[in-house]
């Protein structure tokens, strides 16, 4: 894995984008660097994007204490996974549902995998359940629940898209992800196809651990959590902190909570 480039912060309006932009070994072209906002306060109760037809692409429905991925071993290599760098912005919903997991009422959340990516997305579905169903994950906080649905309304919506895709929605917020980073911004959790498939020089043997570290971020942001940097020298990262801009002597982590129950922070980012 190549070196990381440092990028610089900046604020915009609707939505938080993480300031990722690693090398990627030479798979990407350079990008410009792109500007992160501060993390938005969950508003469930604003009308659904899709409510207004401009406000995203068409869709379809169709039929990290430290850590260690359970599943790292079965992620794909590099190598072995297309990157497109853009799509048709037409998407394909994940197909049935989840049950609730966490205490309160649910946020009921579906998963979309933009046409033209070849990863599947009962996969990517998978993934993302696992991930906000786990122990360590946002539910450990006592009131916050998930519910994955492939219809009906949501109160966020999960998806993977390639990088033009993920530029243009993130865009309607304000946001500047030059190609290369993820967002979330209004309703939307946009996850960027390369670093889906490539993760950061930080998980170069566990890109389905970072996957997670992902979705626990930007969620994080949904539910209305701020960056954090890193508490001190060997302590876990916390999954707010933004990990690929570097660990600052933090270990690798990618749970918002540890295995007993104790919420993993640090100093807020002004």
């Amino acid at each position: 894995m190549g070196g990381l480039a440092t990028l610089a912060v900046s604020a915009a309006v609707g939505g938080a984008v993480v300031a990722w932009l690693p090398s990627d070994a030479g798979r990407t072209s350079a990008a410009r660097a792109p500007v992160e906002s501060p993390a938005p306060q969950r508003t469930t109760k604003s009308p659904d994007p899709e409510a207004d037809p401009e406000a995203e692409p068409e869709s379809e429905s169709e039929s990290e204490s430290e850590s260690e991925s359970d599943e790292s071993s079965a992620s794909p290599g590099p190598s072995t996974t297309p990157l497109p760098e853009s799509g048709p912005g037409v998407f394909v919903t994940a197909p049935g549902g989840s049950g609730r997991v966490g205490k309160g009422t649910p946020l009921r959340y579906r998963v979309d995998v933009e046409k033209g990516i070849t990863i599947s997305p009962e996969d990517v579905a998978a993934q993302v359940e696992r991930t906000l169903a786990d122990p360590r994950g946002w539910t450990a906080d006592g009131h916050s629940a998930f519910q994955r649905v492939s219809s009906g309304p949501v109160d966020f919506k999960v998806r993977l898209a390639t990088p033009a895709t993920v530029d243009k929605i993130c865009a309607e917020g304000g946001l500047d992800t030059g190609g290369q980073v993820n967002c979330s911004v209004n309703h939307d959790v946009m996850v960027n196809l390369r670093r889906w498939v490539l993760a950061t020089e930080f998980y170069p043997k566990d890109v389905i651990g970072y996957r997670s570290l992902i979705i626990n971020h930007e969620v994080g942001h949904f539910l209305g959590h701020g960056h954090v940097t890193c508490p001190g020298e060997g302590q876990p990262a916390p999954a707010m902190m933004q990990q690929i801009k570097g660990l600052l002597g933090c270990v690798p982590n990618v749970w918002p909570y540890d295995n007993d129950g104790r919420l993993v922070t640090g100093p807020s980012v002004p």
